[in-house]
């Protein structure tokens, strides 16, 4: 699935329709630049899931948890230098909890990624137009 949009505001309703569809235990790995709209969409899909808490990236705490009637379990890891560090914090056990994980810069942890991820890889395509695509799981 690819969607094109024009400003952060269409980025989190994309995020939030996504997160519509979404069910305990998925996990959505992230791909893109500095900037690109990780956080907006992931701000879109809390809002999906019916969480009405405020979302902000979690650089420097890893992880932010986020309650809701499916919790969201949102993952920073820019400053992580492999996937390692990822299971020292209890990645097994969030993946366990019934939630949905989103992991923004993914590639500093593929390898712990499981195989039915979902990726969502954001595209600057202009100052406020994003490519946004979603491929994997089993329904994607």
């Amino acid at each position: 699935m690819v969607i094109d949009t024009h400003s952060e505001a269409e980025t989190v309703s994309a995020g939030e329709a996504l997160g519509g569809e979404l069910t305990p235990g998925d996990v959505l790995a992230f791909y893109g630049d500095l900037g690109a709209g990780k956080t907006a969409f992931i701000r879109g899909v809390a809002r999906g899931l019916g969480i009405t808490s405020r979302v902000s990236s979690p650089t420097f705490t890893i992880v932010n948890e986020y309650p809701g009637p499916v919790p969201l379990f949102h993952f920073d890891m820019y400053r992580l230098a492999s996937s390692d560090e990822l299971f020292e914090i209890g990645w097994e056990d969030y993946l366990a909890r019934g939630g949905v994980c989103c992991v923004e810069w993914t590639e500093n942890v593929e390898d712990a990624m499981p195989e039915d991820a979902v990726s969502v890889v954001i595209e600057k395509t202009g100052e406020n137009s994003r490519k946004i695509t979603v491929t994997g799981g089993d329904r994607f």
